[in-house]
């Protein structure tokens, strides 16, 4: 894949820029309309294939736990036999809680782990429609809700009868700031793992007493 391709799709999810800037601009980079088509669901999640870790074997719901201004959502995967498990928080990207993350839950459940992944969107009402309204929507997102929303978690856990009282988090470029940010904040957070995201603060990095994890690529 061109590089150039894929720092254009970065800019897209991350900037971001409008769709049809994105579009005019991939065509450009591979030469007909044709091209950009070809190459699009290459680099866009497909909802229809990102379900590929099966549901054998697992237990799987969606719940709703306290949040600012409104309610959490997540989806929750876990092995099938009832006992207690060590938690895994699944964070998304700033698309919002979609078909893949609900499989990488499904994955961390198929490795022995109860695992939630909670939708940072939900907390203000209705969910968008698009990938790309999700992004206009995370600007909506006022930073202390948004934390507190994530370590009420903790909170809601505590409720399950299938936690051990364990937990880590792994996150996900918006959500690995997330991370980082719940190892701040979280003196009972056992490890953290960010892939990209927002780094903490210098002077906040003495707080942490979770094992850190962290994937920072100069290209991928």
């Amino acid at each position: 894949m061109n590089q150039e391709i894929i720092n254009l799709y970065d800019e897209y999810t991350h900037k971001p820029l409008k769709r049809s800037e994105f579009l005019r601009r991939l065509v450009l980079l591979t030469g007909s309309t044709m091209a950009a088509m070809a190459i699009l669901p290459l680099i866009e999640v497909n909802q229809a294939h990102a379900a590929v870790t099966s549901l054998e074997d697992l237990f799987t719901e969606s719940i709703t736990y306290t949040g600012i201004p409104q309610d959490m959502q997540a989806y929750v995967a876990r092995p099938k036999e009832n006992k207690k498990y060590p938690a895994i928080i699944i964070i998304h990207e700033n698309r919002g809680l979609n078909a893949h993350i609900e499989d990488v839950a499904r994955r961390a459940a198929k490795e022995g782990f109860l695992a939630i992944a909670p939708n940072a969107l939900s907390a203000l009402g209705p969910l968008p429609a698009t990938e790309d309204e999700a992004r206009a929507k995370f600007q909506e997102l006022k930073p202390d809700n948004n934390l507190q929303n994530f370590k009420n978690v903790f909170d809601y856990l505590a409720t399950r009868a299938d936690f051990n009282g364990h937990a880590g988090c792994v996150g996900f470029c918006w959500g690995g700031a997330m991370a980082n940010d719940l190892a701040i904040h979280v003196p009972s957070l056992k490890a953290a793992v960010a892939f990209y995201g927002r780094q903490p603060a210098a002077e906040k990095v003495s707080s942490i007493k979770a094992a850190i994890q962290l994937h920072y690529a100069s290209l991928d």
